[in-house]
């Protein structure tokens, strides 16, 4: 222990250096500068989102350079505030998921059945509700925009974030427990941070996936009902229908500004101060930099100013609320403790079932009123037909993109090049490319039925990429270093090490894709150029002319046949590959 002398030449240098400690440096004003310019433009954009609804008849999107800035700001809001959204629901959904087996036994067919909604399907039936909350406002029309996007980022995200605590090593898991820490302190202390490298990536690809649908999400049409939100959604899609080749190249260009200024500003610091919680038992050789994450490391007084607030975390990290486990273990239970917990299993899932149900009747009972059998068919075998293309472009984007995603994510500086590249490819809207696809399809006269089909994995093939990249980034180098030393190569050291060690990413990144790839067939399977529209026969094509028809009936059929397929996909094939990554390829 150290004592105070009574030297006051002494405290007078201990207090200089605490005062050079704390006044602000040229660090403090860069980092000052940055936060004050993005409080200005957050506000501002925000006072526009509350302006009344009839400034969108008065002052109608336009395709004027000018107006570009003001239009991404009010698209990086929304697609913002959605991320946030996405990760409140994350943190609460997929954590109750994987600690609770009854909530498992909802949550997790839930998410499988919402992430094969389409985002027009949300549309269809909430902007009308959104509007009514807030009347003669845009804000309404605003939060139907920003749900719509948070479908698009929500699922991805709590899948992996579900996978990972669902994996985290037993030996950890233990340590914690012998400690005596509760179920919060592990969770905060052990759990989240073993999850933080993996939700990371999954965040950054969620936000890009945002970008495939933001022009479904900004130029709604829903019956009659059209509303077209300042942005770069509606941008697109007016330049599209005027055919404007310079409009979408300025699209094009501001959308990548947007994502190289929020990559370098957000997403490339939180990588790097992800990087620590990496499951290591040697020290890492690279690690990942960011200009933006040294700054606030070198400031003073933003440091010190964010003191109290790393107090109040730390002193909530201490809070216990559990009790502490016993020393002894707890007894086993009896037949008759037995009994009741199966009793009670039984009974939730029967309330499980019964609500299924009632809800499956409800939608037959609404569909029934206006549609017959026979027109379920119509659905179903175009449903079958989509399905064929997703299991094809899923199996094609496996092929290319794992052996790329291992590579990338084993070498720190490479993944630190790529990822704003990446970032900028996912973000992609498939609606730039429409206007090539049909000059070329109308020009050779190929079968749309073919050649519209990769559209549909433009904008999902991404999430095995940036998950293959985690689980590669996350993956430890001790074993990296023990399969050198046992010279492991080639095919070997594929099915020995990486593929063992990357399967959960995988898996997580392919359901998510398969999902995603159902959803963008609602925009891949009907494309426009003016007054050009090539239509392919498949499920996506079925929902997108019922919703612009604003045929609801047809709207829901098409929507249940597409969560059927997508549910019992998953349930026959991404399921039981979860359960198998979760028992036998965890690291332990």
């Amino acid at each position: 222990m150290v004592f105070p002398t009574n030297d006051r030449s002494g405290h007078s240098a201990l207090a200089a250096l605490t005062r050079n400690r704390i006044l602000p440096n040229i660090y403090d004003l860069a980092a000052f500068s940055l936060l004050a310019a993005i409080a200005v433009l957050a506000f501002h954009g925000a006072a526009g989102m509350r302006s009344p609804l009839e400034g969108l008849a008065t002052a109608p999107v336009a395709l004027d350079p000018i107006l570009l800035p003001e239009y991404a700001l009010r698209t990086t809001l929304r697609m913002f505030a959605a991320i946030i959204a996405s990760l409140i629901f994350t943190f609460v959904v997929a954590t109750l998921a994987a600690k609770s087996r009854r909530a498992e036994m909802i949550i997790i067919p839930a998410l499988d059945i919402l992430q094969s909604v389409p985002v027009l399907g949300f549309l269809t039936f909430t902007v009308t509700f959104f509007m009514g909350l807030f009347p003669g406002s845009q804000l309404g029309a605003e939060c139907a925009a920003i749900f719509a996007i948070f479908t698009s980022q929500a699922w991805n995200m709590a899948f992996s974030f579900y996978q990972s605590l669902r994996t985290v090593p037993r030996d950890l898991d233990e340590v914690s427990r012998g400690f005596g820490l509760s179920s919060w302190q592990r969770f905060w202390r052990l759990e989240a941070p073993f999850a933080a490298p993996g939700l990371v990536w999954n965040t950054m690809m969620s936000m890009s996936g945002g970008w495939f649908f933001v022009v479904a999400s900004e130029a709604i049409t829903v019956g009659d009902t059209t509303v077209q939100l300042p942005g770069l959604g509606s941008w697109l899609a007016l330049a599209i229908k005027e055919q404007d080749f310079a409009a979408v190249a300025w699209a094009v260009l501001a959308m990548a500004i947007v994502i190289g200024l929020y990559d370098q500003l957000l997403f490339r610091p939180i990588v790097a101060w992800a990087d620590k919680f990496r499951f290591e038992q040697t020290a890492g050789q690279q690690k990942p930099r960011s200009w933006v994450y040294g700054l606030i490391r070198r400031t003073h007084l933003l440091k010190y100013l964010s003191g109290p607030f790393a107090w109040l975390w730390n002193r909530l990290l201490l809070v216990r609320l559990s009790q502490r486990r016993r020393a002894a273990p707890a007894p086993a239970p009896g037949r008759g403790a037995q009994a009741a917990t199966r009793a009670i299993d039984y009974a939730w899932l029967g309330l499980v079932v019964a609500i299924g149900a009632w809800s499956a009747w409800t939608a037959v009972s609404y569909v029934g009123q206006s549609l017959s059998l026979s027109d379920v068919w119509d659905p179903l075998g175009r449903g079958f037909v989509t399905l064929l293309r997703v299991i094809l472009l899923i199996a094609v984007a496996s092929l290319i993109w794992v052996p790329l995603g291992v590579w990338i994510g084993l070498r720190p500086a490479v993944a630190e090049r790529v990822q704003p590249i990446a970032q900028f490819l996912a973000a992609f809207p498939a609606n730039v490319l429409f206007p090539f696809a049909v000059v070329a399809i109308v020009a050779t006269g190929a079968n749309p039925d073919i050649w519209l089909s990769p559209l549909m994995v433009l904008g999902t093939q991404w999430y095995i990429l940036f998950n293959v990249i985690a689980g590669a980034s996350a993956f430890p180098t001790d074993l990296r270093e023990v399969s050198a030393v046992y010279q492991l190569r080639s095919w070997t050291w594929w099915r020995r090490v990486m593929l063992p060690g990357i399967f959960p990413y995988y898996v997580t990144g392919a359901l998510t894709a398969s999902g995603g790839s159902w959803n963008a067939s609602i925009v891949a399977e009907v494309v426009s150029w003016g007054d050009t529209k090539l239509e392919a026969y498949g499920l996506g094509s079925y929902i997108a002319k019922a919703t612009e028809a604003g045929d609801f009936p047809r709207v829901v059929l098409g929507i249940a046949v597409m969560s059927l397929f997508v549910t019992l996909f998953n349930r026959t094939l991404w399921r039981p590959l979860y359960v198998f990554a979760e028992r036998r390829l965890r690291l332990d």
